[in-house]
């Protein structure tokens, strides 16, 4: 049944039971007539013309939206005119029953007002409550849907600003081997349309599973690894149970790039990059190790802030406080950084493996 059909029933069925009981009363007091009849049924329709004209009146200008104490003066405004008119009403009517006791003592009119302003009172008080609830609870509905499409708006911004990013690294990556090896810029450029093509992929989607994303990974690696040769050195260790679990695309891959960038390429000799992946507390530990040393400096913590500033922001976004990212200097050569992110639906975990030592040799 619609709203505006149960209204309709309550308004009747209300006042035709609070009307019925006056003819009761009525009836026990002075015996039974066909004007009592009359007189319930002319106060039932006021009643229900009244309360639907104030009902009216607050729709229109939207009272429900205002300050609590604006709200509450026109209430008791509204009540105090509705009785007056019942009051109008009724001393005439019951002037047959109750003219000779008003006569003597006209004060018994303020009775009147009081009896009837207690239905009355109670019918805007059970309106304005519902329709104040149904006016908070679709505020809160509309705040909780503007904040939803503000966070998808946000990750799209991010991850816009990202793949550009990746881009232009990767780019340098192989321009510097076009004139120096043709046949390693070939197959970096076929590692590059790779990751390009799951990147594309990436952008339509906010997460993918973990073992698309380091597909990714693993592509962009073997990508790097032509550049630096033995100078870059890999080691997985990925949980099984984990690869099914949903991440945000391309995250991983920014904080491997910046592994790099800031660690392997900065070492002496040579560095690694090292990926783990297990399960902790029904959560997802990710944890990215590489050789290097943090740094606090300006230009430093420019150079490298984007990508940990990115991931921080999209983990905000996506997870709110259920996940963390940290980063921190291991040890005198190591810097790690670790995602923790909820395990999600625990039905896509199934028939997925990933093969480390796959990764290694493309690598």
């Amino acid at each position: 049944m619609s709203k505006n059909k149960l209204y309709w029933l309550f308004q009747i069925v209300g006042w035709g039971l609070y009307f019925s009981n006056e003819i009761v009363a009525y009836t026990i007091q002075y015996g039974f007539d066909n004007q009592m009849v009359f007189q319930a049924c002319a106060n039932m329709v006021l009643a229900i013309l009244l309360t639907h004209s104030f009902r009216f009146i607050v729709k229109r200008y939207n009272w429900i939206t205002l300050p609590m104490p604006q709200l509450a003066i026109r209430v008791v405004l509204g009540v105090f005119v509705m009785t007056d008119l019942l009051v109008a009403l009724n001393l005439p009517l019951d002037a047959k029953y109750t003219g000779q006791l008003l006569n003597e003592n006209p004060i018994l009119a303020i009775e009147y007002f009081i009896n009837l302003s207690k239905p009355t009172m109670v019918w805007v008080l059970i309106y304005v409550f519902y329709h104040y609830s149904e006016e908070k609870r679709q505020r809160e509905i509309e705040q909780l849907k503007l904040r939803t499409s503000i966070k998808e708006t946000e990750a799209k911004v991010l991850k816009a600003q990202m793949n550009p990013h990746f881009m232009f690294n990767a780019l340098n990556s192989i321009r510097a081997l076009v004139y120096e090896d043709p046949s390693k810029a070939q197959q970096g450029i076929t590692q590059l349309s790779n990751i390009l093509r799951s990147s594309l992929i990436a952008d339509r989607r906010t997460t993918i599973s973990l073992k698309e994303e380091l597909k990714t990974i693993e592509d962009y690696l073997a990508l790097e690894k032509v550049r630096y040769e033995e100078r870059l050195q890999t080691k997985w260790d990925v949980d099984n149970e984990t690869l099914g679990i949903q991440v945000p695309p391309m995250m991983l891959q920014t904080l491997v790039e910046n592994a790099i960038k800031h660690g392997v390429q900065k070492a002496i000799g040579w560095g690694f990059v090292e990926i783990n992946t297990s399960i902790i507390d029904d959560k997802l530990l990710i944890k990215i190790r590489n050789t290097g040393q943090l740094h606090s400096t300006e230009s430093d913590s420019e150079s490298s802030g984007f990508g940990l500033k990115n991931t921080a922001q999209r983990l905000d976004i996506l997870y709110s406080s259920d996940a963390y990212f940290k980063i921190y200097q291991e040890d005198n050569l190591t810097v790690c950084a670790e995602i923790m992110i909820p395990t999600g639906n625990p039905d896509i975990k199934t028939n997925l493996s990933f093969d480390s030592t796959a990764a290694k040799a493309a690598s």
